[in-house]
């Protein structure tokens, strides 16, 4: 890594406080009598029922949702046997994993044991604890043996992801590539690179799945593994050993269907590739850099798929498209273990997950761009919001129709739709827009290019490949401060600087457009160019105005509505809409709630409130989720006939009439929108299900106060305001967007840019 990134690293480790995980209370703590329920004396009852029956841990317990990463050090990522301290950024990195992709808490245990016998025994005394244990970064061949005995002894599942992890990505990447050139794995000649521990469970669970021994060539550093040699063999490498004349990967190659990599850096030659057998598949997954990089391979063989392990290609095989989600779907079902049935399931619902069309909602989530299975796709990318729906219900019934559940799980319908109400909750709503901005490569007009605000997000915006930024300010001042701020864009490449004041041909070419903008609402000639040259949010509208940009965030300085009307005065609203209207996200840790209108429409009509519904509702779709409306009053279900109450109503009747598939209730009261406990009292047909995430308001006050309010109380983050029914997608800030705010604005102005 270069050093801005490896500071930038350790920065991100250090700072605001060390470490990547905490550990935070899920009951409330705030009476003697919680205290009393939470320890002495109200414990004891709790642990009197496990005495009496263990099963009961699951119910009393964090148990059935805790997971420990463990290593001893001997083979972390690339850097070898760094031992166990050195890789507890690592651990912790997992357990994040594992919290963010699937919500299991996880403690990472790092042992400072290199003997087998001893490190087995020091985890097994761990079983009470733990739900299931991932093994992580021990080296082979002992990895094997240590798993081995673990799984023997221990009746919670014990994986160790670096081989079965890796296993499962690699067969589900097989089985869709070799689909699509028309082979079957049985006939398949596979030969790999690599005979460590992830190469042999690969070939391990490919055998699973058909593939012949007999067809199977494994190399290592020292060549081919034959019948004979001695120099570094173990018995699971010796299970592979063939007959055979080859001694090198260049004598294995010919006439093989598929290169599965996982060992070094420029090992498979370009050269060799024409001896391939035709249509072959090359999955090169040496990291950070391949074994041979798909360029090389598509010059050489334009015929061949290519997959690696690295995001900036097709076809990034990464354990985290299934180890989160494996784990998920054997904890709910309580597996004593994960065997090669929920091994085969995963592989299966992962490579089928490649070839099914995909949903509005997924579509919307990566932009609008759904992903087509083919040869640039043949297994699904990382961010998709589906995978935690697909694969943890597939391994759990698994887990039943192989015997090893202990906890059957008796409605899949109820336990996916359980799933899909974590899959969008904090983070998790904004990666897949995040992921549809780096493939759009559009270019993002920042009003405020002097704000220190801004330049840092630019930063941010950079380092993701969100966007090419334009940045609107003096150019000496920006460049002052990028240098001083210590931040690494490139102001004469990667960045574009427009000053207005001073690149005069530019604002000569914007002047006439603006001019026939404005000037028939208030604006002479003089005072159009002195606004151009000196109001960034004019200038920064205009280039998106005349398409020299995609999308421009402007505001955060001043007054809002200022910036806003400068905004609307050039862009305008969409014709197929009535007003404009702005919508604020709060993301928290329970999940992101929508607030509209927060900052435009003092007091809407109820059509007025019927369209910000919809506008609102199409914005949240954006984001792969799907909207949940509440109509919020002081009056729940017609207990109020005060003209806000009545206005509420009648928006409701206009909006199920327009789209009666929406999922829409109210007038209600905010409480009832949350709790389906409280709204199942006050009324018993209901039309949500679950928490509403979209919330309508009555009027401007009662929005925005509602969302300041929350958001200071909760430390939320806040996402917009959102503009809805512009023409062009532009933002505009308030005063309190941070430098992470303005990224998340960027990121969703440039996945959705129209």
């Amino acid at each position: 890594m270069d050093e801005d990134f490896r500071k930038a690293a350790l920065d991100y480790h250090r700072l605001p406080r060390p470490g990547k995980l905490s550990i935070e209370p899920t009951k409330r703590m705030a009476t003697q009598r919680d205290l009393g329920l939470a320890y002495s004396p109200g414990v004891a009852a709790a642990c009197m029922e496990i005495a009496g029956d263990p099963s009961k841990a699951y119910e009393y317990t964090t148990r059935g949702n805790m997971v420990a990463v463990i290593t001893n050090g001997t083979a972390v990522l690339g850097l070898g046997a760094i031992g166990a301290l050195a890789s507890k950024p690592v651990m912790e990195g997992k357990a994040v994993l594992f919290k963010k992709f699937a919500n299991i808490d996880s403690i990472d245990i790092e042992v400072e044991e290199r003997d087998p016998e001893r490190f087995i025994e020091a985890v097994a005394v761990l079983e009470p604890s733990f739900g299931a244990i991932n093994l992580e970064d021990i080296k082979a061949p002992e990895c094997f043996e240590i798993e081995r005995s673990l799984r023997a002894r221990m009746k919670i599942p014990v994986f160790h992801d670096d081989q079965h992890g890796t296993a499962i990505i690699v067969a589900a990447a097989v089985r869709n590539g070799l689909l699509l050139q028309g082979k079957q794995i049985s006939d398949a000649k596979i030969v790999t690179s690599g005979g460590g521990a992830a190469a042999l469970a690969c070939l391990d669970l490919l055998v699973e799945m058909g593939a012949r021994r007999d067809n199977i060539t494994v190399c290592d550093i020292e060549g081919v593994v034959y019948e004979g040699r001695e120099v570094l063999m173990d018995p699971y490498k010796s299970r592979y050993a063939r007959a055979t004349n080859a001694r090198t990967l260049a004598d294995a190659l010919p006439d093989a269907d598929v290169f599965l990599g996982l060992s070094a850096p420029r090992v498979l030659k370009a050269e060799w590739l024409p001896g391939m057998a035709p249509s072959p598949l090359i999955l090169a997954l040496a990291n950070p850099e391949p074994e041979i990089l798909p360029e090389a391979v598509r010059a050489a063989r334009p015929d061949a798929i290519v997959a690696t392990g690295r995001s900036d290609y097709p076809n990034q095989v990464n354990n985290v498209l299934c180890f989160p989600f494996i784990f998920r779907g054997a904890l709910d079902a309580g597996a004593t273990t994960i065997n090669e049935e929920m091994k085969v399931a995963a592989v299966e619902a992962i490579a089928r997950l490649a070839r099914v069309e995909a949903s509005e909602v997924v579509a919307a989530a990566y932009g609008g761009q759904a992903p087509i299975f083919g040869p640039d796709y043949i297994i699904p990318k990382p961010f998709d919001p589906r995978l935690i729906l697909e694969i943890a219900p597939a391994v759990a019934r698994a887990a039943m129709d192989s015997g090893v559940a202990t906890r059957p799980i008796a409605d899949f319908g109820a336990y996916k739709r359980e799933l899909e109400r974590f899959v969008f909750r904090s983070g998790d709503l904004m990666r897949p827009v995040f992921a549809a901005a780096r493939n759009a490569g559009h270019r993002i007009a920042y009003g405020e290019g002097e704000d220190e605000r801004t330049l840092r997000a630019v930063q941010t915006v950079l380092d993701e490949g969100i966007a090419e930024p334009v940045l609107i300010g003096r150019r000496e001042v920006i460049t002052e401060k990028v240098r001083g701020m210590g931040l690494r864009m490139d102001l004469e490449g990667s960045v574009t600087v427009i000053d207005p004041g001073v690149d005069t041909e530019l604002t000569e070419a914007l002047l006439p457009i603006y001019e026939a903008k404005v000037g028939r609402r208030g604006i002479p000639p003089d005072a159009a160019a002195r606004s151009l040259r000196t109001r960034p949010t004019v200038a920064a509208t205009m280039l998106l105005e005349t398409g020299r940009v995609d999308a421009a965030i402007v505001g955060g300085t001043g007054e809002w509505m200022t910036h806003w009307h400068q905004a609307f005065d050039i862009v305008g609203k969409r014709p197929d809409v009535g007003r404009v209207y702005a919508m604020t996200g709060v993301i928290l840790p329970a999940g992101a709630l929508f607030f509209v209108d927060t900052h435009l429409l003092v007091d809407p009509d109820a059509e007025q409130v019927a369209e910000m519904t919809h506008l609102a509702a199409e914005q949240v779709r954006a984001f792969g989720a799907t909207p949940r409306v509440a109509l919020l009053s002081h009056s729940s279900f017609g207990a109020s006939d005060a003209p806000s109450a009545r206005k509420m109503r009648r928006a409701l009747k206009l909006i199920q009439e327009r789209d009666p598939t929406l999922e829409v209730d109210g007038e209600m009261h905010a409480d009832a929108a949350l709790e389906p406990a409280i709204r199942d009292r006050a009324i018993k047909d209901g039309r949500l299900t679950g928490s509403a995430n979209l919330l309508v308001f009555p009027n401007l006050d009662s929005a925005n106060i509602a969302y300041n309010l929350l958001k200071a109380a909760a430390d939320g983050l806040q996402l917009g305001p959102m503009l809805l029914g512009m023409r062009k997608p532009v933002h505009v800030m308030v005063p309190t967007t941070t430098a992470r705010g303005i990224v998340n604005l960027s990121a969703l102005a440039a996945a959705h840019p129209g």
